[in-house]
Parts: C-alpha cells; structure tokens; sequence
C-alpha cells in the first residue's frame, strides 16, 4: 500500500511530466485513458514548448525532478539496447547541476566520520566546494603534513533520498510494465534494479577507495594513466580523502595543444588503457567520461572518481576478443556462434538466421574507411540485433559498452583520424595467443603445480584406501549407462579385475603428471623422481595383472 509521502511524491512526479508535455506518456496507459480529454484542458498543451523534441522533454523533466533522478537518467543513457536512439542522445547530455551544501554541513559530517575536528584531521580545509555532484561534493583541503588532498563528502541524509526515489521508482516501472505498451520491451524494472545496484555501490566511499587503490596497483609499472593515492587514515563510509591532482581537463582541446601534447599519441594512449583494463587486468574504470579524465603536462592520463567498476569473467572476455577479431574478418558465422556458445543467445537460436541479420547490420560499416568503424556503435548494433533472438540483457557488457563509447568518443574528438581497429587488433590478438598458446599452458602448469603438489603425497594413501575398500566390498559407485551396469554386474560377481585395472591406470597417470613436471615441482614434492619410479612401475604391474588373459583368468 502508497503511503502519503509517497502518494505526495508521485503526485508531484506526475505533475513534472505533464508540465514538460510527457503526459502522453501517463495517459498512453490503461490506467489513465479514461481522462485523456483533461489534456486539452491543460494551458501548457498549446504551447510551443511542449511540442519539442521528446528526448529534451524527458531530460529536461528529470533535472526538475533533482539529483536521483538525474543520475538514473545518465544511467539510462548508457541502455542504448533498449531505449530509441533520439532519447539516449538526449540523457547523455544531463550534467550534475546540484547546488552545494553548505561547507559548515560539510565540516560536521567529516568531523563525525572521523572522530576528530577538523583542525586535527587537516591543517586547512576549504568551506567553498569546488564541485557538487548528486552524491556527493569535493573540497579541497591539506593534511598536517602538508599534503594536498580533496576531501569527498557525501550529501546529508542521500542514502534515505534515493531510497524512497527508488521505492518509487519501482512503483513507476511496476505500472509502466502493466499498462504501457512499450513498458515489457523496455523492461523497466530490469533497468531499475540495475540502476539501484550502481547508485548503492556509489553511496560507500570505501568501496570507492578500494577501487581506486586496485587500480592504482594495477598501472604501477606504468605511467600511461595515474591514479591519486589513497589516504586511509581520513576515509571512512562517507568521506574520501584522496591525493589532490593537477592536470588540463581532456575536454580542453585548445589548451592541451597549445601544451604541444601529440593528440595522435594520446588518442591511442586511451585505448591502449581501455583495453589493458579489459584483458589483461580485467578491471575497467565503467565511468570514463570527459570529466573524470586529466592530462599531465607529459601528454599522459590521470582518472577520478572511482565509484563504478567493471569487470568481465573469463569465458566473457574471451568470447568478446574473439567476436571482436571474427567481426573485422567478417566472419559473420563465427560471431553467431560466439554468441550461441556464451549462452548469450539461447542454444536453440537457429545460427543460419542469426549470421544473416548480424551480416545485414556490418556490411554497411564495411563500406566506409576502416577508421571509420565504430567499435562501440558496432556493439550497439550488435545487442540490439541480438535482442530479436532473445539475448539476454548482460549488465556487465552494458558497462563495458558505455565505457567503450566513451573512450573512442574522446579518442575521435582527440585526434579525428583514430583508427581504433589499427590500434586494438595487436592487442587483441596477441592477448588471444596468450590465452590459447603454449604460454597460456605454461602458465597454467605453474598456476596448478603448487596445488598438485599437496594432492600428489596423499595420493598413495588414498589409493590403498581405495583397494582395501575395493577388497572388502564397500566400494559404492553410481553408474548410469547400459556398459557401465554391466561393469558392474561383473565387479559384483567377485571379479576384481576391474579395481586393479582403475588402480593401475591412475598409477600410471599420476607418473606422467610427476614426469612432467619440471625442477620447481621437483623441490615442492619429496623426491619426486623416485615417486615417478614407484608410481609408474606398481601401476604397470597392476594393469599388467588386470589384463584379460592374466591374474588366474
């Protein structure tokens, strides 16, 4: 049941869209057709204002309705898979324009936080913000120490806001799936639990400075991007103290070459970051936009604001690179599959049809100039061709495409010519190879020596125990296949030629593993040649002696 602050909330919801002319969006529903002549009652209905672009009427409204609201739509910007070109352009351009707390406010909530005033905690700290976002705002401030740093705050009372805004939000998804017709396709509560999931993650600071730290480390032996250091002593759930950078905002063209900055060199920096988050450190910065990106004087990266994080798992990140490298080979055949084996498209998805519509929407980019080809466009084309097939939404390659178009954005404002495929194809490929290659086995050995090295001792143990039950008849083993009940029929006759055989097959293979394992292994396991000797030499005799025709048969 509503309660009255909430029917209050959604009443005065109800009436920013109507003002902003999005009252066809409330009385396109069931629910409210019955007083669809009201709307020609309304002054606003003839105004000019009211018959402007739909996307600029929905951005416009979520501005009004305050900073929740706002950042579900720059969220929902990103759902470009589900939401009609013209809107998603729109969403993208709402910026945070939330008027700061007062900096007094701000002194008692660090105080608080922190345990300490603020004269203890910092030699100085600025009451006039320099930013004010809808989560939170950032002074700057020093340690005694004489560190600068910035001081992240988040709003009084924010956590309570959103939660009743997206209780609400919730209520208008709900409505929006019974009675809107576009509202199953859309799929708005889909959209607003992942939006709960972003907003929510944003609202700890430590779950921020822990991000930022990962990532820190993740780029230590580079300077390609830096990321400010983390002070940890003045952060708690809601204040983040964090190294103060200097830098030109990337969005400055005129002024980074004017520093003389090769924009062609920093054009590519940029994607060599993003795929080095991908692939290789499978830790992506989802947030990527223009201003939360700097550049030193060196023409090198420096990123803020680190409250949304990426990541893929390992069969997701392989199957990309690969769609990726199938699509510039066109190879349409093997993107539809990828997309069969990922389980992102159900398994009975017939894969001649699938190929022909993922054919219809690339053959038009193939016939532009490579440098032309979007990769983050391309994806976009890609999801929402698969959503005809029943893809399932995967919320962690919207973030990656959200962050995929927000880096080859910049890199094409950057340098006009960037040829993304030129640049990512190496990396692409060569992270492939390491992957499948004998590097990735080698490897993978290594990974799992130490782990085989504390089996391998009790193997012998444990194989004895397996005889002496196999020798007293309390070994149970659960078989399904016609042969196999068969097998075991014979074993219950008395034969027990079968457990000897299974005793000296698993000898014999446990000599080959001990055998090829190399002198690390070796130092880990005691004496590992002679348990190769001894394995290898029982486990033949066994299976010599289970061999039709031995062992009194």
């Amino acid at each position: 049941m509503i309660r009255p602050s909430e029917a209050l909330r959604l009443i005065h919801i109800a009436w920013v869209l109507v003002r902003h002319g999005l009252d066809d969006i409330i009385l396109a529903t069931h629910l409210f057709r019955f007083v669809r002549f009201l709307r020609y009652l309304t002054p606003w209905f003839f105004l000019k204002s009211r018959r402007g672009p739909r996307g600029a009427r929905i951005r416009a409204a979520l501005e009004d309705l305050g900073p929740v609201f706002v950042k579900f739509g720059q969220m929902l910007s990103t759902r470009r898979d589900l939401l009609p070109n013209d809107i998603a352009d729109e969403l993208t351009k709402l910026q945070d324009r939330v008027p700061p707390f007062p900096g007094s406010q701000a002194r008692e909530l660090v105080e608080k936080s922190l345990g300490q005033s603020i004269a203890e905690a910092y030699s100085s700290f600025d009451d006039e913000p320099f930013a004010s976002a809808s989560i939170a705002q950032v002074h700057g401030a020093v340690l005694p120490d004489g560190t600068a740093v910035v001081v992240k705050v988040l709003r009084p009372a924010i956590d309570r806001v959103i939660r009743r805004d997206v209780a609400l939000l919730y209520r208008i998804a709900e409505l929006a799936e019974s009675y809107w017709k576009e509202g199953r396709r859309l799929r708005p509560l889909e959209v607003v639990e992942e939006y709960e999931t972003t907003v929510f993650d944003e609202l700890d600071m430590t779950r921020e400075a822990a991000n930022a730290a990962q990532l820190r480390r993740n780029f230590s032996d580079t300077d390609i991007l830096y990321v400010p250091e983390i002070y940890w002593s003045h952060t708690r759930r809601n204040v983040l103290t964090i190294e103060r950078i200097s830098g030109t905002p990337v969005s400055d063209i005129e002024s980074l070459r004017n520093q003389g900055i090769d924009m062609r060199q920093l054009a590519h920096r940029g994607v060599e970051i993003f795929f080095t988050q991908v692939f290789r450190h499978n830790f992506f910065h989802a947030d990527m936009h223009p201003g939360n990106i700097f550049v030193t004087p060196q023409g090198n990266y420096i990123a803020v604001d680190f409250g949304i994080m990426g990541s893929l798992t390992a069969s997701d990140q392989r199957y990309l690179a690969e769609n990726f490298i199938a699509f510039f080979r066109r190879d349409y055949r093997r993107v539809a599959e990828l997309h069969v084996e990922s389980g992102w498209v159900p398994g009975e998805t017939r894969v001649n049809e699938f190929e022909a519509a993922i054919r219809t929407v690339c053959e038009p980019i193939f016939g532009r100039p490579l440098k032309e080809i979007s990769f983050g466009l391309f994806l976009l084309s890609l999801f929402q061709t698969a959503r005809r097939f029943d893809m399932e939404v995967q919320p962690q390659l919207i973030l990656l495409q959200k962050t995929l178009l927000n880096i080859e954005g910049l890199g094409r404002q950057l340098y006009p010519d960037l040829d993304l495929w030129e640049t990512a194809k190496p990396f692409l490929e060569q992270w492939m190879q390491d992957q499948v290659g004998v590097k990735a086995f080698a490897r993978g050995l290594k990974e799992n020596v130490p782990r085989w090295a504390e089996i391998l001792p009790q193997l012998p143990g444990e194989l004895h125990d397996l005889v002496q039950r196999a020798n007293a008849g309390k070994l149970e083993v659960q078989w399904k296949s016609d042969e196999l009940k068969k097998i075991r029929r014979e074993i219950r006759d008395g034969n027990q030629r079968t457990y000897i055989a299974i005793v000296g097959g698993t000898l014999i293979i446990s000599a080959a593993v001990l055998l090829g394992l190399d002198g690390y292994a070796a130092k880990m396991i005691w004496d590992a040649p002679v348990l190769t000797w001894i394995a290898g030499g029982i486990g033949g005799l066994l299976f010599l002696a289970a061999w039709p025709g031995r062992g009194g048969d």
